[in-house]
């Protein structure tokens, strides 16, 4: 069956066009060509109107949209449907009675302290007076997910009618010691609850809509944050609207602050960041957005993507080697399919530089629409599973994973929203529309990588990527980093990969490899598609483990 990747299930990149009738999140959309799809299309007739939200629509990026217009129509007459404006969920506030703990940014923001000269300063820095959090203790009993101690509720940003979810564990093994860790999962637009019960959270959901016990949970030795983020994500809600990483970062910045304000418990661990797919964007530039804040409650010590989308000039041209054959395991696509996909990448590459010099909408949205069609488009049309290069898509209406629709069945369960504290009347495991306005405001192709020579100058960070992945494949993960520059490049590209194996057992079989060099580190995951934890469960909470002790550098 044939699918479409406008909404991803963990990020990584999105076509945002039809072929033939191919489902999508929303139902079905039109095939090219047929109503709906202006082939002809007039691009200066309607994108006047958006330059004073965009910025000038100038001659240069004009004669760009003329092209794409003619080599991508489809992906264009995509953008024209844009709408700026969309109703919010429908949502019923719960009374603050219902909440344990309601934290007020205003007064977080009123805290001051001396500093070593005596000098008054906040206790923590940052714009938080528009935001709350409201957190309320979740009975392990209700839901059986795990014994530990739960805590879920919402950020809420006042001002912008903005209200993120968040689900938090307590470590099993020694929560006054072990570390934080907060998950992100991608698209953008989707939940990272689905990361909770389909990777690496405490339990899992069965075919049955039961919930079953995780035995390598991430949450064995550290407490886990998941959080529904942008806004309108899985459970949160709001009529305001985020289409940017940068936007993102503040709201995840406040949560944190104020999180850890309420809960000083866990402020004086160890905090890691950590996402996957779209999370190659999300932890780089919101591990970015913690840091620029010196007074700060938040510990942060590390920074993980698995398989993410960070720097797609390099990354783009590893589709063609990994559809084809290159990335060890048997080629997809056929041998005119990669010879249209060599061709196709210096113009694809071309337009991925205009928009890293520029950084403008009007250079990054047709760089986007190209490359997704040209590079993504030719795989995707075989019905080959994006995320898994060995499979077929097995459940196009969950983006080829049936286990997706059993978590969104079990967290549209009225009890397991009333024991959550849910303020919205259902769970949408991604949303198609902060997919495509975070892809039609240009953030797509956005140089992330960029934010992170300045983290390792702080911090370390991990890049890990399962080997048969497609849509965010290890082949271009490695590129990047290899090619990064920084003052530690030549060292870490000189470093050699070692084998990976299970710290119990050291005569276990590889189950990757690593390289390590300064702050950075790199791993290949032997037999793991897009979800790591998903498909190699005991080596994806071995290497967490270690990581977060301190093995690939110093503490």
């Amino acid at each position: 069956m044939r699918f479409t990747t406008s909404a991803l299930l963990l990020g990584a990149a999105s076509s945002a066009m039809a072929y033939e009738d191919q489902k999508v999140l929303g139902g079905n959309k039109p095939s090219v060509g047929s109503v709906g799809f202006d082939m002809n299309v007039d691009v200066d007739s309607w994108l006047k109107p958006l330059e004073e939200a965009f910025g000038e629509f100038t001659s240069e990026a004009k004669a760009v949209w003329d092209e794409v217009a003619m080599l991508a129509p489809e992906a264009v007459a995509e953008f024209k449907k844009q709408v700026i404006g969309r109703k919010p969920k429908p949502s019923t506030r719960r009374p603050d009675s219902h909440w344990d703990h309601i934290v007020k940014g205003a007064d977080v923001q009123d805290i001051w302290v001396q500093d070593e000269n005596g000098e008054s300063r906040r206790k923590i820095g940052g714009q938080l007076e528009n935001f709350n959090l409201r957190a309320r203790k979740v009975d392990p009993s209700s839901l059986g997910v795990d014994t530990v101690k739960q805590y879920a509720g919402y950020l809420d940003n006042e001002a912008d009618d903005k209200h993120l979810f968040y689900w938090f564990f307590e470590s099993r093994n020694d929560p006054e010691n072990d570390p934080v860790v907060l998950w992100l999962n991608g698209g953008p637009g989707c939940s990272s609850l689905l990361g909770l019960f389909m990777e690496l959270g405490p339990a899992t959901i069965d075919k049955n809509i039961k919930v079953v016990n995780n035995p390598y949970a991430w949450n064995n030795n550290a407490s886990v944050i998941f959080l529904d983020q942008p806004i309108n994500v899985g459970y949160s809600y709001g009529s305001g609207r985020v289409s940017s990483t940068v936007e993102a970062g503040k709201d995840v910045y406040a949560l944190l602050s104020l999180f850890f304000h309420q809960f000083p418990e866990y402020a004086k661990q160890d905090f890691h960041i950590a996402g996957e797919s779209y999370g190659g964007h999300y932890v780089p530039a919101f591990s970015a957005e913690i840091l620029s804040h010196k007074e700060r409650n938040i510990n942060l010590k590390s920074a993980i993507v698995g398989n993410g989308l960070t720097d797609g000039y390099t990354q783009y041209a590893y589709y063609r080697p990994m559809g084809c054959g290159e990335g060890g395991y048997p080629a997809v696509l056929s041998e005119s399919q990669c010879e249209s996909m060599d061709r196709a990448l210096p113009r694809c590459q071309s337009l991925i530089k205009s928009c890293y010099e520029s950084e403008s909408t009007w250079s990054c949205v047709p760089a986007a629409m190209y490359c997704n069609q040209a590079m993504i488009g030719p795989y995707q049309r075989t019905g080959r599973n994006v995320y898994d290069v060995r499979h077929d898509c097995e459940d196009s209406s969950n983006l080829c994973y049936s286990s997706m629709g059993y978590v969104t069945k079990w967290l549209n369960e009225a009890s397991t929203m009333e024991a959550l504290g849910v303020e919205v009347d259902g769970y949408d495991s991604c949303n198609f529309d902060v997919n495509r306005d975070f892809l039609f405001a240009g953030d797509w192709m956005k140089p992330i990588m960029r934010y992170v020579p300045t983290l390792l100058e702080e911090l370390p960070v991990l890049i890990y990527a399962g080997d048969a992945d497609f849509i965010c494949n290890w082949l271009g993960n490695q590129a990047w980093v290899e090619a990064l520059e920084w003052p530690g490049h030549d060292a870490f590209a000189a470093a050699k990969m070692k084998g990976l194996h299970l710290a119990s057992d050291k005569d276990s079989a590889e189950y990757g490899k690593v390289k390590s060099s300064g702050n950075f580190t790199f791993m290949q995951i032997y037999q793991a598609g897009h979800m790591v934890p998903l498909d190699q469960p005991e080596p994806s909470v071995d290497f967490l483990n270690r990581w977060i002790a301190g093995e690939w550098f110093e503490k």
